[in-house]
């Protein structure tokens, strides 16, 4: 150490010892008065105290609620798309589509006369009038809350029909009344008893955002639809996934992803759960399902395959939570889950099974003939209290044990307090609360067992009363939450929060960490504390501790991680209190000098703790990063009441 660092520490410790005293001497006068608090953040850098944190530890958790995968990720535009969602009794409610036109002029109603043998529901439309209105009659389609059709962006349209009369038909992108026409094409059915599969491409020349799809002719007579598709030509990698959600997600750095749900994988009752193996395969066929726990039709476009293909995209692990024969309402017998476990193995074949074996062959028929690197399976959702899930739990243990012994088995049980009585390589951990909650919470794991599986808090959040639609408290707390998972690592191997996506017309769970329409969408202040994390995955972390008799509103970790522009020691700090905090920073065990020129500091906060980001103001809460121009191995800091702060200081050679 060169005599001129030697002297700024000193001159530290003399500013702290004095600051200290006066304090004292005066009765804390300062806090009483400006009500500023006084901190000590220490920070241990040695190598010897530093440990790596799990490359796994932060990435999402995606659940099909609030419309986020039907109308929201998936870029899928027309809802009920095969006219299932009715129910099988026939005729049967045919929402969204209506009519255009009136009783004396068109009749429609659902049929049997399918050509798809799993979702055999049609739509049988009838042309009553001869002379019909200008514009013809037939029918629409809103999509999920309108439909964003934007200037010059094309459409690609798949849909079957089938008239035994040649007939054409005009479909149209147009406004929600119909008035403005955005683009049209002709189509014609021929005169024939067998299904037609008809393709076009629909370009825009107009924007409006809630648009709906029409299909309409002139010709007296009867014509069968089915299976309607509009699709989006720009989606994410051609993948079918909306680009800008997509963005949003990568810049989480995700490291593994979650997927289908939480309750969505159980269902009320088992008949509406989801199963796999009807999500796969071509789109036309997949029956599709009533989400009855969020109450709302899924055509399961966004199936099993989807989400590996999106777990890939995003280069994120895939995590599969699957069904082990319990729904909210009823429990298989462990005498009778063996067929539940056989479609698991077969699920599993379907991700990593060779290209040649029976379900490998379906993936790759799909286009993916390598296989999809499934290393995680959580055996059931929040099931750890059910009468039959240890008996289950083990059958399903012992059989993908054997034919895949690499892959972690997470079970529902919670192993943060006492040893689990069955075997596991990761045990399921969830928490909702108020931020007071969150904020305690941030200790949770420190007497947790050093040893047995390892947690994976795959779904938290602060939820309930006074959340709002997500406030900056709220993220605070969490962020507490968080510096202790990061502390915690060595026992705590993942963590998401939960719920991912709300659609801002379906808010069945608020709140979450993306909101968005039809064509907007904005991050909560969840969402940008998150970001504040993404570089903690794989990191070392080193211990730090807090002088202070404030700290009770204090956390705070510290990491050294690496980007192309060198090496950083990232300091955090979650300032909940009320009251500013005078806060210094003392480093020890540097083995680099810091760079000022490259050290920053990022703030996160707001004037309010209760403020919110939206649509009209999506940027009211995020982080804001400036220069550190005082950065070194003692740094003094102001810490704003109801704040994250994190310092990144750039180390030398």
């Amino acid at each position: 150490m060169g005599s001129k660092e030697a002297f700024r520490r000193i001159i530290f410790c003399v500013l702290f010892l004095f600051l200290l005293l006066f304090c004292m001497g005066c009765k804390c006068l300062t806090s009483e008065v400006n009500g500023t608090q006084l901190a000590v953040l220490k920070v241990d850098v040695s190598a010897q105290n530093a440990r790596k944190i799990p490359d796994t530890l932060f990435g999402i958790f995606f659940e099909e609620i609030n419309h986020a995968g039907a109308g929201g990720i998936w870029a899928e535009l027309v809802s009920n798309r095969g006219f299932e969602a009715g129910g099988p009794n026939t005729p049967s409610s045919i929402e969204p589509w209506s009519i255009i036109g009136n009783e004396y002029t068109i009749s429609v109603a659902t049929d049997r006369s399918s050509c798809f043998s799993r979702n055999i529901i049609a739509l049988r439309m009838e042309v009553l009038c001869g002379d019909c209105p200008a514009g013809g009659v037939g029918i629409y389609n809103p999509g999920f809350w309108g439909m964003n059709i934007e200037d010059g962006k094309s459409y690609s349209l798949v849909m079957y029909a089938k008239s035994s009369e040649n007939t054409e038909l005009i479909v149209s992108l147009t406004s929600y009344d119909g008035l403005q026409n955005l683009s049209s094409a002709t189509l014609r059915v021929p005169g024939t008893s067998n299904w037609t599969k008809l393709e076009k491409k629909l370009v825009a020349k107009g924007t409006n955002r809630t648009s709906r799809l029409q299909i309409t002719t002139n010709k007296k007579g009867v014509i069968w639809f089915d299976q309607i598709s509009l699709m989006p030509s720009d989606t994410y990698k051609g993948h079918g996934f909306r680009k800008e959600l997509v963005s949003m997600l990568l810049d989480l750095k995700p490291q593994f992803l979650r997927f289908p749900g939480g309750c969505f994988v159980e269902g009320n009752w088992l008949r509406n759960a989801f199963r796999w193996r009807e999500s796969v395969g071509p789109w036309e066929e997949r029956p599709g399902h009533f989400g009855d726990v969020w109450g709302y039709w899924t055509d399961d476009g966004l199936g099993y395959y989807e989400f590996l293909q999106l777990s890939e995209d995003l280069g994120a692990a895939p995590i599969w939570v699957f069904n082990n024969g319990i729904s909210h309402n009823e429990e298989v017998n462990t005498a009778a889950i063996d067929p539940f476990v056989k479609d698991i193995l077969d699920s599993l074949e379907f991700a990593r099974g060779s290209k040649n074996s029976t379900w490998g062959s379906v993936r790759a028929a799909m286009g993916h003939p390598e296989p999809f690197p499934v290393k995680y399976v959580t055996i059931g959702n929040e099931d750890c209290s059910k009468k039959f899930y240890n008996g289950n739990y083990l059958k399903f243990h012992s059989a993908i044990r054997e034919a895949y012994p690499d892959i972690q088995m997470i079970s529902n049980c919670d192993g943060s307090s006492k040893p689990l009585d069955h075997p596991a390589d990761l045990y399921d951990f969830h928490v909702y609360g108020d931020s007071n909650t969150l904020f305690s919470m941030k200790n949770k794991f420190d007497n947790a067992p050093r040893t047995g599986p390892k947690a994976f808090v795959s779904e938290y959040a602060v939820s309930g009363n006074g959340v709002g639609r997500a406030t900056l408290l709220a993220s605070l707390a969490e962020a507490a939450f968080l510096t202790g998972l990061e502390r915690n690592s060595d026992v705590v191997q993942m963590a998401s929060y939960a719920p991912l996506f709300i659609n801002d017309n379906d808010r069945a769970w608020n709140p979450a960490a993306v909101v968005f329409n039809s064509w907007q969408q904005y991050g909560t202040p969840s969402y940008w504390m998150q970001t504040i994390f993404r570089e903690s995955s794989g990191a070392m972390l080193h211990p730090v501790t807090i002088d202070s008799v404030y700290s009770n509103s204090l956390a705070a970790s510290a990491i050294t991680w690496q980007s192309s522009n060198g090496s950083f020691l990232r300091v955090k700090i979650v300032n909940i209190g009320f009251n500013p905090v005078n806060l210094m920073v003392s480093t020890t065990g540097l083995k680099a000098s810091v760079n000022t020129r490259k050290s920053t500091v990022t703030i996160f906060t707001s004037k309010n703790p209760s403020d919110e980001n939206s649509f009209s103001n999506p940027t009211n809460v995020v982080p804001v990063t400036r220069e550190l121009p005082d950065a070194g191995e003692e740094l003094s800091a102001f810490l704003g009441p109801c704040s994250f702060t994190s310092f990144d200081l750039a180390l030398g050679q």
